[in-house]
């Protein structure tokens, strides 16, 4: 520590002297502890004795007293703790006694009150420490000052002092002080920051409460989950679904386990619990309006038993939720969302037609659990469909793609959709909750002759990522736009208003080198790129660098005999054919950027 004489204008004087120590103490100054008096709502004033802010106007029945007051002394403490007591007990309604203690009272002492020692010839304000927990100097108020700030509620957000787990107990009057001194300002007209509760903090441990096991957070499982368990299939947790990851066989790694699930569902046949997806009830004589405004798309175009692929953007244009919504009748629909967005999808329905259209008569209800959905996925899930609703004709041109058709399935009644997201032939059967371990045990029966094969979530993301399809909050991220998604076929301009429509008129949106969805094979079709791995353009300038995305998605497909990814590139769709690079902590991976539909891009085993 360097030590040096002040001289009367704040100047330093004398020779410096250096002085070795273990430990530096450090006071933020004499302050009193007004924190509880300014979340009761009492108000403070600056006082220039005390150098410190003290309590000024008190809310109801409040006294601060003492230094609690900004009252040092003794004898005033004395005093000022006799007269609040009294006080108190007349207010009870009884007598105090008059004898009171006293002390020697000495004249005050008027401090110099100085914020900041000056730096040495030569040297900047960088090492002044103000919030030693931030590691925020007097040089980053100067910058904050610098750049226009003059709140001290901004210039603390600026400079993070403050901030810690102490909320300025040492920093916050010492930074108030430099501030005004580089404003030129009084302290009376600065006023402290926001006391903010606790006084004293709180580990995380103690505010989450005890690990009561399973009973810290709901556990959800489908109709069908007993025979997963009983099957072997290894979990994942999506939201507060407990959903079939894969199912490994004896001796198999997950890797060959995923692998040979995928190579059923495009060459054969196998079938996946889709119980989880988000299932709303929107029904009323205005629903076709209401869907209009929430989603991207034209509702009123959409006939009773069809479906509709639609994506829900928030007022910034950027996608906030998709699925696949089935006209059940003129005025009744079923929207399905993503498993994870169930509850917040019909949260912004609710808040919509509440606060802003009140005068439209339709109404939501959430009816996830009532359904089970098994999905059955591949070339021959005609066949097993066809054996199961011998009443329900299957074929291409009687059942087209996207439509919906109420059938018995398996002697069950049941909602069959000809929708899929692995881009294969596929129907989703969809029956009463309680229905559904006894269908899916009635598929799997129908599937054996054909080899069906279960499979879990992994293979779903396999097969969609084959297929270019995104999955929302794993390749989004509050800041894509449907049109960097490719999906700008999903926009009916001509509808009228929807939410998001009139952000994608914002130059922002419109910018040519937004990040957009692109596809990724590595070089080397062994190397499989990480998920949320960085991208450059050129792979020899270090660190320095600049990055222009990030793998989303990443996989090794069976189909495509390799490694492949999805990512967010800037102005990607006009990089295809280009090279770009992941620089990771054991080397450089190059990647080929391709289009992100990697299989099947006609579209032509859909139907079969």
């Amino acid at each position: 520590v360097e030590v040096t004489g002040l001289a009367g204008d704040g100047r330093l004087q004398g020779t410096a002297r250096r002085i070795d120590c273990d430990l530096l103490a450090v006071s933020g100054g004499w302050n009193p502890a007004v924190h509880l008096f300014s979340h009761a709502g009492g108000r403070l004033r600056w006082d220039r004795r005390a150098g410190a802010y003290v309590p000024d106007r008190a809310p109801e029945r409040v006294i601060a007293v003492g230094a609690g007051s900004g009252t040092l002394a003794l004898a005033g403490c004395l005093e000022e703790g006799t007269e609040a007591g009294a006080a108190a007990v007349e207010a009870l309604g009884f007598t105090a006694a008059a004898a009171s203690p006293r002390a020697e009272r000495r004249a005050p002492r008027e401090d110099r009150l100085l914020w900041a020692v000056p730096p040495a010839a030569g040297r900047g304000w960088d090492e002044h420490f103000v919030d030693f927990q931030r590691d925020a100097t007097a040089a980053d108020l100067r910058r904050a000052v610098a750049a226009g700030l003059k709140s001290p509620e901004h210039v603390k957000r600026f400079t993070t002092i403050g901030t810690a787990n102490d909320q300025g107990k040492t920093s916050g009057v010492v930074a108030l002080g430099i501030l005004a001194d580089l404003l030129r300002a009084d302290m009376t007209q600065m006023g402290p920051t926001t006391y903010r509760p606790p006084y004293t903090p709180v580990s995380f441990a103690l505010l989450a409460g005890r690990d009561r096991g399973t009973l810290s957070d709901p556990v959800r499982t489908t109709p069908i989950h007993s025979w997963h368990v009983a099957h072997g299939a290894v979990f994942e947790d999506v939201g507060q679904w407990k959903r079939p990851w894969y199912f490994p066989r004896a001796g198999e790694s997950m890797y060959e386990s995923v692998l040979r699930e995928c190579r059923a569902a495009r060459e054969g046949v196998a079938a996946m619990d889709a119980s989880t997806l988000g299932k709303i009830d929107v029904h009323g004589p205005d629903a076709v309006t209401f869907l209009n405004r929430m989603y991207t798309g034209d509702f009123s175009r959409l006939g009773v038993g069809r479906c509709k692929y639609g994506v829900l953007c928030r007022p910034d244009g950027m996608v906030f939720d998709d699925g696949v919504t089935m006209r059940l009748a003129e005025d009744r629909f079923l929207v399905t969302t993503t498993t994870g967005n169930a509850a917040a999808v019909l949260d912004w329905f609710e808040e919509w037609l509440q606060t802003e259209w009140p005068e439209l008569r339709v109404h939501c209800t959430s009816v996830t659990e009532q359904w089970a959905t098994v999905a059955v996925v591949g070339p021959r899930s005609r066949d097993v469909l066809r054996s199961l609703a011998p009443g329900l004709d299957v074929g291409a041109e009687a059942f087209r793609f996207m439509d919906v058709r109420d059938a018995e399935v398996a002697g069950v009644p049941a909602r069959v959709c000809r929708i899929s997201f692995s881009g294969e032939l596929a129907f989703e059967i969809n029956v009463a909750g309680w229905h559904g371990l006894g269908m899916w045990e009635a598929v799997m029966a129908a599937g054996e002759p054909h080899g069906i094969t279960p499979y879990g979530t992994e293979t779903m993301h396999v097969l969609r990522a084959e297929k270019g399809y995104v999955i929302v909050g794993q390749d989004t991220d509050g800041t894509v736009t449907p049109q960097d998604l490719g999906l700008q076929w999903m926009i009916a301009e001509g509808k009228g208003d929807f939410i998001g429509r009139r952000s994608f008129r914002r130059r922002d949106t419109a910018r040519g080198d937004r990040k957009q969805l692109v596809g990724l094979l590595p070089a080397d079709p062994g190397e499989r790129l990480p998920e949320g791995a960085q991208l450059v353009a050129s792979p020899g300038d270090g660190f320095a660098t600049p990055m222009i995305g990030h793998v989303t998605s990443s996989y090794d497909s069976a189909a495509l005999g390799g490694a492949f990814a999805l990512a967010l590139l800037q102005g990607g769709r006009e990089r295809h054919g280009t090279t770009v690079y992941a620089p990771l902590p054991w080397g450089t991976v190059a990647a080929r950027v391709v289009d992100p539909v990697f299989y099947d891009p006609e579209g032509a085993r859909r139907d079969g």
